[in-house]
């Protein structure tokens, strides 16, 4: 059971290392990129939070790995319509469960034409949390959504930390049964050996 417990944790820290080594982004002044503007996104959600009204685009409709992508974000004030005229930072992270690795920053962006556009390059596939955030008022405001870039692949950490376990199971089933067998083998022997000794005695 010990050594179970030992191998268990043992996988865990392999699925920690895993996911805190995947981050490889890079920001992009999104002037740099030469994707057409007239390109549909592959997402464009709106959310109110706090006095802001935010509505988020992602640009290509299905970015990919080594391909430069973008952000547009526009934040307009509840009560007075006026768009936010700060900053606005992005950061990226690995979208997964035993992410412990600092966000990664893509860049600071200031308003332009009522947006803020944050390009993007990830040199992996995988899924994602893009973070944008800002101040006003004192107040911070924190807007989190999901990323997709190309076709993850479906053996991720935690699958092969599944299989791990899976086949620590099986293997200590079998051990198990084994050394049932020969716990068995061995009293069988001493019973033959007990009976064989009485005869003597006997006779």
């Amino acid at each position: 059971m010990k050594r179970f417990a030992q191998f268990v944790f043992a996988i865990t820290l392999v699925a920690l290392a895993a996911s805190a080594s995947a981050h490889h982004v890079l920001g992009r002044p999104a002037y740099s990129l030469n994707e057409d503007s007239n390109t549909p996104p592959s997402m464009q959600v709106e959310t109110q939070i706090g006095n802001y009204f935010v509505t988020y685009m992602v640009f290509p409709a299905f970015p990919r790995a080594g391909e430069p992508g973008r952000i547009n974000l526009y934040a307009r004030n509840i009560d007075n319509g006026k768009p936010f005229t700060g900053n606005v930072t992005f950061t990226a992270r690995d979208d997964t469960w035993f992410d412990t690795a600092k966000p990664e920053k893509l860049g600071v962006q200031v308003i332009d034409d009522n947006v803020f556009r944050q390009g993007f390059v990830f040199k992996h596939d995988g899924d994602y949390i893009i973070r944008a955030e800002f101040h006003d008022g004192g107040e911070p405001y924190l807007i989190d959504f999901p990323l997709r870039i190309g076709q993850p692949s479906p053996v991720g950490p935690l699958t092969l930390a599944g299989v791990a376990l899976f086949a620590v199971l099986v293997g200590g089933s079998l051990f198990q049964r084994k050394r049932l067998q020969r716990d068995r083998i061995r009293a069988a022997h001493r019973d033959e050996r007990s009976h064989s000794t009485r005869e003597e005695g006997v006779s």
